[in-house]
Order: structure tokens, then C-alpha cells, then sequence
């Protein structure tokens, strides 16, 4: 791969090429890309879908959008810190192309924006209650009337897939979505393969999958657009990651390490002296003691504690991917740049203590069942109302359902799959909120 396809300022359905060079400074084409994301009702929506624990009215705790933002922010630093590298060893991209290394910021934040944005109601639990549906639920029963492909699309639902769909998907009156630039597109393509097959290698481009049927055409265009390395596994074409796409999963994983566990000491989850320890062995070599123990308060010393390790993570991921940039170039690095940092250790306990304290509390767990009966819920109404619909079948009630939501999802498509995974996107569209007040109404219990 070579960063000039990578830089593409393409959006969809260009005709003519976009020229860094010829761009404008004032208003540059990968923080467009950002605009359009935070101005579009997909990204505001994230306001009412928690990061940690689902249908929290707690102030301290992160929502989809505060980690979003926070991620982004992450990201930005990370790129820039990147880029200034990358143009220094291939000055080209700038003498001759224009880019800035503000410019591998721009795309880093406007990806890392983005990331969360195809994620369902509920955590992540609300991916698995989409696909349990599908897989063991009432949805079983449309298996033998769809591909392996379009049937593992459904049971193994991707937020990183309907991101994609979201912000790609062509609406009327609106072609190609945000048409966000291919290099913001491209880092923000995680997992750049199809649903089958599963987990094909130990890569972590594959653990899980990037695009649902209907968007593969132009996903393959993106992707041979700037220049992705394809490989063949079986019958199928897998590519290889962007390489910005690493530090859009760095700032992600520096995030949520980090924040989710502040989040677990403000809520009482984790003991104050116990996390506090934990965070300081993260931060030993580079924290200031007689500052810190200036601070008076809990609250001062977690945002100090906070800022450094994250400031120390950025750090740490920037270099891993400036060591290993042509191995990343290349498409044979294989792991995520937070897996080779020297601070793994500290990670790792500070993700148990997570893991122990927090994701598997009894608030978290009784809020996820919840989730699970309300997306179960709406989703068996919603496709029982279509297919009844298709099959000139539809009750009185069926009718009420499908005039309820008027054109949310397309229940009028001849194919099936196209059905289905238009009822999928608008449920994870749906906030943690809306889908429980949708569920109320549909149970009679809110009129």
C-alpha cells in the first residue's frame, strides 16, 4: 500500500480527481468529513446510548456520544503525531501532494467520530439480542430462505457493518450517504471483510466483519480505490486494514480502558485507594509524586492520573506504529497496537478489574436483560408485520405496526434479506430510550 491511493480525498460519485494540493485550507475536505458526522441525527442519537451501563441516569457516567468524542480527540493527537513522522521519512506526500500532518489528524478524528456510530441500543449486548433473534429466536425461521452469507449477517449483526451502511447507505434525495472522503471511510473500516468466513485467521482484521451484503460492491470500490491489499482465503477476498485504521482502534482501546474504569470509581464500583493504585503503576515512569499528592481531592487526582495515562498510551501507540509502519504497509501486521505496548501488564489488570467491577455488575447485567427482551421484542413484531405484509396476510394489527413507523425500515422490498437487515439497522438505530418506550406502547403499557 503506498499513503497517496491511502490519502484519497474521493467521495462517492466523484467523476473528477480531488488533489490535496488544490484543496482549501479553510475549509479541508477530511474535517468536512468530520462535520458531517457530528451533525448528522446518527451521531446526535449516541447521546441516548450508554457506553458502560445501559439506561443510567447517572451524571458521571460516559454515554456512546462523551466516548465518542473523547475517542476522537484520542485519535486526533494520535494522528497528528503519526503524520509529522510519516511526512518527515516520505516528504513527497508533502512537496509534491500537499498533505499536512494535521491532515493525518483530521482523518484519524473524523474516523474515531464515527466509530461507535452503527452500535444498537444497550451496549453491546443489544448486537447479540439482534442476533440471537436470528440465530435461536423467532428469526430462526428465515434461515432457509436466505444465502449463508445474508443468514450470518443477521445472527452474528456488527455494529462496524451497519456503521458502514450508515454512513455509505443512499436514502431519497440523499446519494451516498455523508459521501465522507475514501480516507475516512477506509480508517474507519476495522474489520474490511465479509461475515463469512468467521474468523478465518488469528489477524485481527478478522475478528469480526466490516459490511453487510448489500453495501459489498461499494465496499470493494473503497477499498481498491486506495489501494487495500486483497488475499484470498478459500473462495472469498478479505482485505487489509488502512493503516490509520490502527490508530483509530489505539484511541478507541485508550478510552475505554481508561475511561470506563474512572467511570467504575465515580459510581462506587471500584474501591477509590484500590483503582487509584492501579492507575499510578500505569503512569510510574512519567508521573509528577509531588504534584500528585498536592491534589486534595478524589476528583483531582483521577483527572490528573487520567490525562497522564492517556497522554502515556498515545505516546506508546504512536511509536508501535511508526516501528512497524512498513510491516502495516505491507498488510502482515497482525495485532492491535495497545497488544505490544510495554504498559500490557497494567492494561490488562486495570481491563480485569473492569471486567470483574463493572461489566459484570448487577446493575449492568439486569439492564442488558432488559435490553435483550426489548430489541427481541420490537424485532419479532416489526419482521412478523412485514412478512405478513409480503404474504397479503397482514391482521389489523399488523397494519397499526407498519403504519405506526411509516417508513423507519423498508417493508415493502420484494427480497427478504433487503427486509430484514432494514428492520435490523432501524432497531439499532433506535436509542436505549426510544426502544424503551416503543417496547412499552407495543406491550400496552404507554399510551
Amino acid at each position: 500500500m503506498n499513503w497517496e491511493q491511502l490519502l484519497s480525498l474521493k467521495r462517492q460519485g466523484d467523476t473528477n480527481k480531488r488533489l490535496r494540493k488544490e484543496q482549501d485550507e479553510t475549509r479541508l475536505g477530511f474535517e468536512v468529513d468530520y462535520d458531517r458526522i457530528i451533525f448528522s441525527s446518527a451521531f446526535r442519537s449516541l447521546q441516548d446510548k450508554t457506553q458502560v451501563i445501559p439506561l443510567s441516569k447517572t451524571s458521571f457516567v460516559h454515554t456512546r456520544l462523551t466516548h465518542s468524542l473523547e475517542v476522537s480527540v484520542v485519535g486526533r493527537s494520535l494522528g497528528r503525531v503519526v503524520g509529522k513522522k510519516i511526512l518527515e521519512k516520505h516528504p513527497h506526500l508533502a512537496t509534491i501532494h500537499g498533505y499536512q500532518f494535521n491532515d493525518f489528524g483530521a482523518i484519524v478524528a473524523a474516523a474515531s467520530l464515527s466509530h461507535d456510530i452503527g452500535n444498537p441500543p444497550f451496549g453491546h449486548s443489544g448486537e447479540k439480542a439482534i442476533g440471537e433473534y436470528f440465530a435461536t429466536g423467532k428469526g430462526e425461521m428465515y434461515k432457509e430462505y436466505l444465502t449463508p452469507k445474508q443468514y450470518q449477517d443477521l445472527i452474528d449483526f456488527e455494529g462496524n457493518a451497519n456503521g458502514f451502511k450508515i454512513l455509505t447507505e443512499s436514502r431519497q434525495g440523499i446519494e451516498g450517504g455523508l459521501r465522507l472522503s475514501y480516507a475516512t471511510l477506509g480508517a474507519f473500516m476495522k474489520y474490511p471483510k465479509e461475515s463469512l468466513p468467521k474468523k478465518p485467521t488469528s489477524h485481527i482484521a478478522h475478528k469480526k466483519f466490516g459490511y453487510f451484503q448489500n453495501e459489498r460492491t461499494f465496499f470493494k470500490e473503497v477499498a481498491e480505490e486506495m489501494g487495500l491489499l486483497s488475499q484470498k482465503i478459500g473462495d472469498e477476498i478479505t482485505y487489509s486494514r488502512h493503516p490509520l485504521t490502527f490508530l483509530v482502534e489505539a484511541a478507541d482501546d485508550i478510552c475505554y480502558t481508561i475511561i470506563d474504569f474512572e467511570d467504575g470509581i465515580n459510581l462506587g464500583l471500584i474501591q477509590e485507594e484500590y483503582a487509584l493504585e492501579y492507575l499510578i503503576k500505569l503512569v510510574k515512569d512519567t508521573i509528577n509524586t509531588s504534584k500528585y499528592n498536592s491534589l486534595t481531592t478524589t476528583a483531582d487526582r483521577l483527572s490528573y492520573l487520567r490525562a497522564l495515562a492517556i497522554n502515556t498510551l498515545i505516546q506508546e501507540a504512536a511509536n508501535t506504529f511508526l516501528e512497524h509502519e512498513e510491516e502495516i504497509l505491507k498488510g502482515d501486521f497482525a495485532e492491535a497496537l495497545i497488544d505490544k505496548s510495554k504498559y500490557q501488564a497494567q492494561i490488562d489488570d486495570i481491563i480485569k478489574i473492569s471486567i470483574a467491577k463493572i461489566y459484570q455488575s448487577s446493575e449492568v447485567v439486569e439492564k442488558e436483560i432488559a435490553g435483550y427482551e426489548i430489541l427481541a421484542t420490537l424485532l419479532d413484531r416489526y419482521c412478523t408485520a412485514t412478512n405478513h405484509f409480503m404474504n397479503q396476510q397482514a391482521s389489523n394489527y399488523d397494519k397499526l405496526i407498519l403504519k405506526a413507523e411509516g417508513n423507519n425500515f423498508d417493508y415493502t422490498n420484494e427480497d427478504l434479506y433487503t427486509r430484514l437487515i432494514s428492520i435490523s439497522n432501524y432497531v439499532a438505530s433506535l436509542t436505549d430510550g426510544n426502544a424503551l418506550l416503543k417496547f412499552q406502547k407495543i406491550k400496552g403499557l404507554e399510551i
